[in-house]
């Protein structure tokens, strides 16, 4: 499933197109996705203009000049093109190509900016929803959604003070959305391994005896934050199915450390690891069991 980087860069590329543009008309091919489209979802769309284009944790979020917003996920397989001026791109950069087959086309938004904005998802486990932006907040997929790892709000002390008295891995409570936002299988292998620290780790030990954040905890958060704007700088991993908007793959994959490098030298600078493959949750698990302690 796309994570941060990869719904980050879809939104810079349909940004673009969408933020001060109108829906023209909007084209729902079938009556769900994931879940049902709302009722009047075509209703609520037509005419307005997308004032602003957000993105939380791994939801992409258009804000509506009546007041609603609606929320996008892309699920296993979605992906959005962008098609102007006899032109086709996808926003993104994820090395399995997604579908180009027109079948799975279910949604098009014909914009004033002269674009359309196709969402095709041969799966249909992506989310089309349009909630009033003052209940946003309060929606059962936001209300628990842990803060964005690449704000303010996240920071050595926070996460300390979230993973205290936790039996659970550092693998585990990093993918926990209700600890932090957007993060994913890769990026929390990425950053575990530049922090030098065990996925199997008890996350409790982020933390002092008397709860303050120690070195690990500091050593963690910047590891994440830098992982993170390295993969948006890249355009996000093209892993599967993920591309970016403009039909070209993502590169940070070519920077991965440990994710997808099962037997292979560890790239630490004076280590002579051999990255291993463990299975954690159900996932697949990536790390030096030299370096990373």
């Amino acid at each position: 499933m796309p994570e941060l980087p990869e719904v980050e860069t879809v939104r810079r590329g349909l940004a673009p197109v969408m933020e001060g543009a109108r829906f023209l008309k909007v084209e729902a091919n079938r009556p769900d996705l994931r879940r049902p489209f709302p009722k009047d979802f075509v209703k609520r769309l037509t005419g307005k203009t997308v004032t602003g284009l957000g993105r939380r944790a791994k939801y992409l979020l258009a804000d509506l000049s009546s007041g609603d917003v609606l929320m996008m996920h892309l699920g296993m397989s979605g992906s959005f093109r962008v098609a102007a001026d006899g032109h086709a791109k996808r926003p993104g950069k994820f090395h399995h190509k997604r579908s180009e087959a027109r079948a799975h086309d279910h949604v098009v938004f014909h914009m004033s900016s002269g674009a359309q904005v196709i969402f095709n998802d041969p799966r249909r486990f992506g989310l089309m929803l349009v909630v009033p932006r003052a209940e946003l907040a309060e929606h059962p997929l936001m209300r628990e959604v842990g803060p964005e790892p690449l704000g303010n709000a996240f920071d050595a002390e926070m996460l300390a003070r979230a993973s205290a008295g936790k039996k659970t891995s550092l693998k585990a409570t990093l993918s926990d959305q209700k600890v932090v936002a957007g993060l994913g299988n890769i990026y929390v292998c990425e950053a575990l391994h530049r922090a030098l620290l065990s996925p199997k780790r008890r996350a409790s030990t982020l933390a002092n005896r008397g709860g303050a954040p120690n070195e690990r905890a500091e050593r963690l958060v910047e590891a994440i934050k830098a992982v993170l704007n390295d993969a948006i700088a890249a355009g996000g991993s093209s892993l599967r199915d993920h591309r970016r908007t403009d039909g070209e793959l993502g590169e940070f994959q070519h920077n991965f450390r440990v994710y997808d490098r099962e037997g292979q030298r560890c790239v630490t600078p004076g280590c002579p690891g051999t990255v291993k493959r463990i299975v954690q949750g159900g996932r697949s698990t990536f790390f030096c069991p030299t370096c990373q302690k």
